[in-house]
């Protein structure tokens, strides 16, 4: 008899304690294939529980499976996994290049495959033609790309992506967003990680809310969002024109505010309709021929919302 492929990420009871201090505590989830969001603020846990599913850290207690197998299996296990992590960290003089070849390199191919693979990746996210120059020279969207690319390059059947939308210009998410969704509809995992809740519940297929190192809420959250109405989303946008993009944003019945702030070319926008606004943000920029430095939501107070209406305000407070 055949045994049927797990195809699931699997944690058991899992604790992770530096010292005294709590990561997580007490996990147990079961990840399907497909988009998953993972929300909460600073200190929620998120990044300990997105290193521990990349086996860069191990649990202190509980067990964590991915696709069937324990990160105690780290030749089988890192094969199955790509980690594109918010921070930047490349070698002095890299060129997208020799950033990939050296990451195949790990994984023990021979180079052409090494060769194929690179090239094969670097199309994926656009970055052909800047291929061979330096990253130190590439935009934000580029390196946020090519970490992408370093990500699945090896083809991995999970992609986790700790927060990747963070400081894209409107163009630069678009183009991210759907490299995650074209990822998953092979019938992978891509997790997600953000404190922006709008963000991954457009995206996700499933969200899993952390607090405290807990897990909060897990599936479906669109209609626990639905219900609250008197938090805006803050998008903070740097530009070339923050005046025009104002302008226009106040002609939007779902934008509250449009301020512009004392830091050169910083713009304060509050919206009830973040989806909405981001798609009109790139109309104007594109009409209007502006220049976008970073467009960074600022949606914590969204967030600790869902989390007051989860557990109650004194449990979000805390």
């Amino acid at each position: 008899m055949t045994s049927t492929p797990d195809t699931t990420i699997s944690f058991d009871d899992v604790s992770k304690f530096y010292g005294e201090v709590l990561g997580i505590n007490h996990v147990t989830l079961r990840i399907p294939p497909g988009l998953t969001g993972l929300v909460g603020p600073n200190g929620s846990g998120k990044s300990t529980l997105l290193n521990l599913l990349a086996g860069l850290i191990q649990p202190t207690a509980g067990e964590i499976h991915v696709l069937g197998l324990p990160p105690s299996r780290p030749n089988e296990f890192f094969r199955q996994v790509g980690y594109c992590t918010q921070y930047d960290s490349f070698s002095d003089g890299a060129t997208g290049w020799s950033f990939l070849l050296d990451t195949l390199s790990l994984h023990g191919l021979g180079r052409r495959e090494r060769e194929d693979r690179a090239w094969a990746s670097l199309d994926q996210v656009g970055l052909r033609e800047a291929a061979k120059r330096k990253i130190a020279g590439y935009s934000k969207g580029m390196r946020q790309r090519i970490k992408l690319a370093q990500a699945i390059c090896h083809d991995p059947q999970v992609l986790v992506l700790d927060e990747p939308l963070n400081g894209l210009d409107p163009i630069a998410r678009t183009e991210m967003i759907d490299s995650m969704k074209e990822f998953a509809s092979k019938g992978r995992h891509v997790l997600v990680s953000s404190h922006i809740l709008h963000e991954v519940d457009l995206i996700s297929d499933q969200v899993i809310l952390m607090h405290g190192g807990s897990v909060v809420a897990e599936g479906e959250i669109r209609s626990v969002r639905g219900e609250i109405t008197s938090h805006p989303v803050q998008v903070l946008i740097r530009s070339d024109n923050p005046h025009t993009i104002a302008a226009e944003a106040f002609r939007l019945d779902h934008v509250v505010e449009a301020r512009i702030l004392e830091e050169e070319g910083t713009l304060l926008v509050r919206t009830r309709d973040a989806d909405a606004f981001f798609d009109s943000l790139q109309t104007v920029v594109l009409e209007n021929n502006i220049e976008i430095e970073t467009v960074t939501p600022a949606d914590d107070e969204t967030v600790d919302a869902v989390y007051e209406y989860l557990i109650g305000p004194e449990g979000a407070g805390s």
